[in-house]
Order: structure tokens, then C-alpha cells, then sequence
């Protein structure tokens, strides 16, 4: 195997930055961090393409820095998608064992049986993700293949997007040089990074804060169970501060991440910041504890949305590991703390575990989707199911599937 194929880049295309990674696949099969890039995301809104050219000078610039510091060139990405648009939802199929023996064609089958739910023509599917398989009375198997039987079902999670968001991300990407290889929901690339198999088995509630969406996952019985977008962000917070404090946007992006908190109950009261003024007006000092009463309740909300979503499932319970919160506006001090006041449970900071290589540089929750993304490429790369997207649409990845299928099936 030549260096070429050892090589995965990440994308990780956001509404505040757009991040991207290199990693390299050792002789060990452990993913070796070598290139990190990032720059500023101009071109996005709440996860979703706005501005076609400003994305494209984002993608370039992290591309070519992570390069640089890589010493290698790459030309194709697994790019992440995220999104108000982005819907999941649970399915099951069933199908006959043709020859009482379950075989990899069997399982592509039920697999595709459980995808044929009503899909409408502005959306496309992104994931399918198997949770459990059933062979006749049999529940809870994860490999059925080589199993007897004569009736096999799938349970699966599927996650759709809009078609239009999915080709903008691909285009992008295009017309920087780059083919894209796979699309990966953003919250599942994190769980790559930052969830261990023990809270995947035991139930854990993934929480990605980003600048203009919080990602919402839960895992339990080692297989996904629930994905959700909720539309607000660090964003809300940022222009919460510019607004309270009377601040420019980069200022108030700047206070928040050096002295944002929480929680008001852990500020010192006599601790003071020095605030920028609009427009050339002189700088001002406040109290932090200002500042937290800004940002403790918009936080308290936006937490607050993720508990609905997971009460309106029923998935408080199939959390009980806990919590793990990562992105970018997880950086604010105290925010595990109000978690766990809300939510009643552990929660935690999520960081990229399971790498080697430029670790120190990419230990942080920012790049949790990031390195998802390369880890993801690396676990996938080898099953022969991605086919590269390209400006024409998304039929070459699912032609390139069903290929596959054939060619096993005879």
C-alpha cells in the first residue's frame, strides 16, 4: 500500500470555521494525526451553504494549511453535513433467507428493504445505519451473516437530508480541487472521535454545540438510536454578548471564549474584563459577572431544547452513561456543571481519543468533528461501499453500492 493510500482528509465545513485534517494509517492500523488547517467560515448559516465563493476560500485556505504542515497534497475529503434540514428517523425490514443461511446478499437486501420508506423528491438519504438484526425469534445480533434461518429482519436508522444543502457541500468541495468521497453526519463523525464502546453499549447522548446548529446523537446497545438538528447555536450566544455589552461580533466572539461562563454562581464578583467599544468608542470595564448573566441563560436555553428533544423520544433513559458535550462553544467555563444541574446526570467534555501524531494540537472539543471525520474514512474506507460524489449528484455512490451487491450476488 503506497503512502497515496494511507492518506484521509477531513472536512469539516461550519458556520463559524471550516477545519480541515490529515491523517495517515500506520503499519499499527491506529490513524496518526499529520496536518490540521483552519479558516474562517464566511459562507454558511446554520450549517447550510449560503454563499457558494466565501466557502470556497474557506475550504482552500484550511485545505492548503493542513497540507502544508501535512507535507503531502491530497485531491479527495469525507466532508461533513449538518443542518436544520437534516432528519432521522427509524425503520425495519423483512426478508425470506433464500438458502437457510444468512449470506452478505441477504443482508444487503433486508438492508434495503428497510429503506423503503416514503422519501420526498427534495431530500436523500445520507445514512443507513443497522442497529439490530433478527433471525427468526432471535433478537439482538449485530452479525447475522452465516446464521440459519428462514426469515431475517433489520433494524435500521436512516438519516435524509435536503438534496440541494448535500450538492452545495459537494460543489464546494469540487470546485476547490477536491473530490468527495462520503458525506458523514456531523454528530456521528464526533461520536468517532469522542465516544468510547463502553457508553455506546451502556447509552450515552452525544451534544455537538457548533456556531449555528447543536447536534444531537444518542447511542446505546452499541448502535445508533436517534439524530437531530436543533437550529441555534454559539452564534446566538456571540451576537447575545455584542448586543448586552455593546460590542462588535469579533469582540464579543473573543469575551466570550476568555471569559464566557456558565454558570454566575462560579464567577468572582470583584473580576473585572475590558470591553471594546463600537465604533471607535473607548473601551469600558465590567464585571465578568455581567457577562455570565448574558451567557447562563442562553446556554440554560439551548440545553434546554436538546433535554425536549430527548423527553419527546423517551431517550432520557437510554442515557446512562451521561452526557458528552463537544464543539466549539463548549469551550465556556462551567458548562458541564450546568449540564448536569439540567439534565441530572454525568456529563462531560468530549475530546478525540483513540489517535497518535499531532494529538496536542487537535486536543480540543473544536476538532472533535474533524478527526471524526478521518476516523471515519479510516473504519470505512476498506468496505467497498464509498463511491466518490461529484458535481452530477449522489446516484454514483448508490450505483457503486448496488454494484457491489450484484457482484457478491453472483
Amino acid at each position: 500500500m503506497t503512502r497515496t493510500e494511507t492518506i484521509i482528509a477531513g472536512l469539516d465545513v461550519g458556520t463559524t470555521k471550516i477545519c480541515a485534517i490529515i491523517g495517515e494509517v500506520n503499519a499499527d492500523g491506529m490513524v496518526d494525526i499529520i496536518g490540521v488547517g483552519t479558516a474562517p467560515s464566511k459562507g454558511l448559516r446554520r450549517g447550510v451553504v449560503v454563499n457558494i465563493d466565501h466557502t470556497v476560500a474557506g475550504i482552500k485556505k484550511a485545505v492548503e494549511d493542513a497540507e502544508l504542515m501535512a507535507g503531502c497534497h491530497v485531491d479527495a475529503v469525507y466532508a461533513g453535513i449538518s443542518g436544520g434540514h437534516i432528519k432521522g428517523i427509524n425503520s425495519h425490514g423483512v426478508i425470506a433467507i433464500k438458502s437457510r443461511e444468512v449470506t452478505a446478499v441477504d443482508v444487503a437486501r433486508v438492508i434495503d428493504a428497510a429503506r423503503a420508506v416514503a422519501i420526498p423528491m427534495d431530500r436523500e438519504v445520507i445514512h443507513i445505519v443497522p442497529q439490530e438484526f433478527m433471525v427468526d425469534d432471535q433478537e439482538g445480533i449485530r452479525e447475522p451473516i452465516g446464521m440459519a434461518g428462514v426469515r431475517l429482519e433489520a433494524k435500521v436508522h436512516i438519516v435524509t437530508g435536503a438534496v440541494s444543502a448535500a450538492q452545495n457541500i459537494i460543489r464546494c468541495a469540487n470546485r476547490s480541487g477536491m473530490r468527495v468521497h462520503d458525506l458523514v453526519l456531523q454528530q456521528m463523525a464526533s461520536a468517532e472521535a469522542v465516544l468510547s464502546p463502553d457508553e455506546k453499549e451502556l447509552g450515552v447522548g452525544l451534544v455537538d454545540i457548533g456556531g449555528g446548529t447543536t447536534d444531537v446523537a444518542v447511542f446505546a446497545e452499541g448502535a445508533i438510536q436517534h439524530t437531530s438538528v436543533i437550529p441555534v447555536g454559539g452564534d446566538q450566544l456571540t451576537n447575545d454578548i455584542a448586543v448586552g455589552l455593546r460590542t462588535p461580533m469579533a469582540e464579543a466572539e473573543k469575551i466570550k471564549r476568555r471569559y464566557g461562563c456558565a454558570l454566575g454562581a462560579l464567577v468572582n464578583r470583584d473580576e473585572n474584563i475590558e470591553v471594546p467599544g463600537v465604533g471607535g468608542r473607548r473601551p469600558r470595564i465590567l464585571s465578568r459577572s455581567v457577562l455570565a448573566d448574558i451567557t447562563e441563560p442562553r446556554l440554560e436555553e439551548i440545553l434546554g431544547l436538546v433535554r425536549r428533544e430527548l423527553e419527546k423520544y423517551n431517550l432520557l433513559q437510554s442515557t446512562a452513561s451521561g452526557l458528552v458535550l463537544t464543539g466549539g462553544t463548549v469551550a465556556v467555563d462551567g458548562i458541564c456543571d450546568l449540564a448536569e444541574q439540567l439534565f441530572d446526570m454525568p456529563v462531560r467534555l468530549g475530546y478525540p481519543i483513540g489517535i497518535s501524531g499531532l494529538v496536542d494540537v487537535v486536543n480540543s472539543p473544536v476538532y472533535a468533528t474533524g478527526v471524526g471525520l478521518v476516523l471515519w474514512g479510516a473504519h470505512n474506507r476498506g468496505a467497498g461501499l464509498i463511491e466518490s460524489y461529484s458535481d452530477e449528484g449522489t446516484l454514483g455512490r448508490f450505483v457503486g453500492r448496488m454494484r457491489q451487491w450484484f457482484a457478491e450476488a453472483f
